[in-house]
């Protein structure tokens, strides 16, 4: 079976987020990945996340058992709502397959499957110990990863998620919150009776919108600035009332040396009294790999070696690989296919980046 036989196999498995539009969860994806080791030799193991929704880790063993790379991707997707082609009908078009998860991210789970794959039927035994970890929770709260590093060693990580095979070693953080505003009810018609929490709203919006312009005016080499959006808003119970409250939902974007409960309670401090915030119900720091860590020089000659220059870039969206490098396991992100087709209402994957992507995890046998 081919690396594409086996994407397909995965695109055509139902494994959208149980967060989102009823998805099914992971649980297919997993047995799948369970099976294909077991008809290959290769030993698995289970970490329960949730109830139904567990971690999938194959390992190979390797000549210095003291070291342990691991690679890493997700196996849950996002909602096919919105979705244009069949989501779980792969379909290889112009070098392109499409379907919902092609490009993220099963696309990088595939290749980093059959790179082990390829190693055990070759007889190959790896420096170090090598562990591909498939994990749940990924397009949400994380909860697959954040079990994996819970007592986790390794002396490096690549996490698979598409960067159009760059080599990523800085990537922003996320901040998630509510914040409301309250005001008093009123009949409409007489407004001067009440207080319009939403115009309230609006002069917090304002004030929100200076933050986020002072922060354009710091940058990151790698990533630009920080940055912020009104995501969601909700307010009132009907045109004629007075609302008396009014919701805002926050993203900020993150760029290293920013935490996320110091931006938070900064937050907070310059809104005061006007407005209720509640606690971040996301809160992930950002990445940034040194460029002299091994993983980042290794990886670099393998890359140049199939004919890229290896440049280490930096991206603005969050993955698992910021939560590896807290856990003190430097990490790079790297993968076939582009973030702009991810959650896209046509997903697709180059098939030529995903070969490409399979033959980089011969970095195994260098690292």
């Amino acid at each position: 079976m081919t690396v594409l036989e086996t994407l397909a196999e995965l695109v055509a498995i139902d494994s959208v987020n149980p967060a989102y539009d009823g998805g099914v969860g992971e649980a297919g994806v997993a047995l799948y990945v369970e099976a294909f080791f077991a008809q290959r030799g290769i030993e698995t193991f289970r970490q329960e996340v949730l109830p139904g929704r567990w971690n999938v880790i194959a390992r190979l063993p390797g000549r210095n058992p003291e070291r342990r790379v691991v690679l890493e991707a997700h196996m849950d997707t996002v909602s096919v709502s919105g979705m244009t082609i069949a989501p779980f009908v792969p379909e290889v078009r112009e070098g392109r397959l499409y379907g919902r998860g092609s490009c993220d991210t099963k696309a990088g789970l595939a290749t980093m499957m059959h790179a082990l794959a390829d190693l055990k039927e070759r007889g190959f035994v790896p420096p170090c110990e090598v562990w591909l970890a498939a994990v749940v929770d990924e397009e949400y709260t994380f909860m697959g990863v954040t079990r994996l590093c819970d007592g986790l060693w390794a002396t490096a990580a690549i996490v698979a998620e598409p960067t159009e095979l760059r080599l990523v070693r800085a990537a922003k953080g996320v901040l998630r919150w509510r914040l409301r505003t309250k005001g008093k009810a009123a009949h409409s018609a007489k407004p001067h009776l009440g207080v319009n929490a939403i115009q309230n709203m609006g002069r917090i919006l304002a004030e929100i919108e200076k933050v986020g312009h002072e922060l354009a005016a710091v940058t990151h080499p790698l990533l630009g600035p920080a940055t912020l959006n009104v995501g969601l808003i909700r307010g009132g119970e009907q045109v004629n009332f007075v609302p008396d409250w009014c919701e805002i939902t926050i993203d900020r974007r993150l760029i290293p040396g920013e935490e996320p409960q110091a931006v938070w309670a900064a937050m907070g401090a310059r809104l005061g009294t006007a407005v209720e915030m509640e606690a971040p119900y996301l809160a992930d720091g950002p990445l940034e790999t040194g460029e002299s860590e091994a993983v980042a020089v290794v990886a670099q000659q393998v890359l140049r070696g199939l004919g890229f220059d290896g440049e280490l870039a930096g991206v603005p969206f969050g993955s698992d690989a910021s939560k590896l490098a807290r856990a003190g396991v430097p990490s790079l992100i790297f993968g076939p296919g582009s973030i702009d087709r991810a959650h896209a209402a046509v997903e697709y994957v180059e098939c030529d980046q995903v070969l490409v992507a399979l033959a980089f995890y011969s970095f195994l046998e260098s690292f």
